[in-house]
């Protein structure tokens, strides 16, 4: 694991020093940066695998530095650490291209049980290659490209393996408890309303380029996409 590059963003010494020793223990390659600017440079220039990024940060917040750098094409992972449990904050990190996000407090377990799941999903997504054709959905596994009625659709790797799931099991209702499994890969209780957030933006990218929704709801089991008869 130590060819693995995780970058650590937070202008807390005590949280960016624990995390970073925490982190090499672990077998990770570790740099921090304190801030925004420290962070976008980091990010262009050693290429992390991944990023930890606090969301209050002294010269930018975490949500703008992520749609930074999107908008540079870096599309590195990236698990938000925030102080604030509200479903909006967590909302907004899932629009500008985060991948999922811890709240502090945190167990240093979770960090790494959360960053595993992230970095599984990410090489699982490099590692496929098909295609999955659901309607006017088309996911292209080998170049990683969503398209719906041939409109791209840009998706993180989170947003990726999520739809990815939902297609490759059409016309079957997939429940929050085993999306949560498969998708996220928790080794402990995960929050069943990460996968409503998910779901709620996956549908906001999706919808406006498809002429019906794609994602049903079947209220008080799950989800499901269902495919044309």
């Amino acid at each position: 694991m130590s060819d693995i590059k995780v970058l650590v963003v937070d202008d807390e010494p005590n949280i960016r020093d624990l995390l970073s020793a925490s982190l090499k223990f672990a077998g990770y390659d570790v740099q921090t940066a304190i801030n925004g600017k420290q962070a976008v440079e980091a990010a262009v220039t050693w290429q992390p695998e991944i990023i930890v990024l606090d969301v209050m940060l002294p010269d930018m917040n975490g949500f703008s530095i992520t749609k930074k750098l999107r908008s540079m094409d870096i599309h590195t992972p990236v698990l938000f650490l925030t102080a604030r449990d509200e479903t909006q904050d967590k909302i907004t990190g899932l629009t500008v291209g985060g991948d999922d996000y811890v709240t502090k407090p945190f167990s240093l377990d979770e960090i790494l049980a959360r960053l595993q799941a992230i970095l599984r999903r990410s090489s699982a997504t490099e590692a496929q290659a098909s295609v999955v054709r659901v309607g006017e959905l088309e996911i292209n596994e080998d170049a990683h490209e969503v398209t719906v009625g041939g409109n791209v659709v840009e998706l993180s790797p989170t947003e990726y393996q999520l739809l990815r799931y939902l297609a490759v099991n059409a016309n079957r209702v997939l429940t929050k408890a085993q999306i949560l499994d498969h998708v996220w890969e928790y080794d402990f209780n995960g929050e069943m309303g990460i996968v409503e957030s998910y779901v709620s933006y996956l549908r906001k990218k999706l919808d406006p380029v498809s002429s019906k929704p794609l994602i049903t709801t079947k209220r008080g089991v799950g989800y499901m996409i269902k495919a044309d008869s």
